[in-house]
């Protein structure tokens, strides 16, 4: 199983805040550490984004990731809206 890192102090603070008000959050993390290739609609991204991952976190709410499969993290580098980058 992956572990989930933030980016910086502005996606981490983004992901407790999600992680306290909507339950939903955490057990879609909980499933995106489990396999983050295939949860959530997961995909890779291409053109200035390529080589990192994109997922739906439910309604308007989507995550950008980094896979590093040598020591099992999920770096996620934004969240918001489809126009988070």
């Amino acid at each position: 199983m992956y572990e989930i890192y933030p980016a910086n102090k502005k996606v981490e603070k983004l992901l407790n805040n999600l992680i306290k008000t909507r339950k939903d959050v955490v057990e879609k993390l909980k499933r995106l550490k489990e396999n983050p290739r295939r949860a959530l609609d997961a995909h890779p991204l291409h053109g200035g984004l390529e080589g990192k991952w994109s997922c739906w976190l439910g309604l308007n709410l989507r995550i950008i990731y980094i896979i590093d499969d040598a020591n099992k993290r999920i770096e996620i580098e934004a969240a918001g809206t489809h126009k988070i980058y």
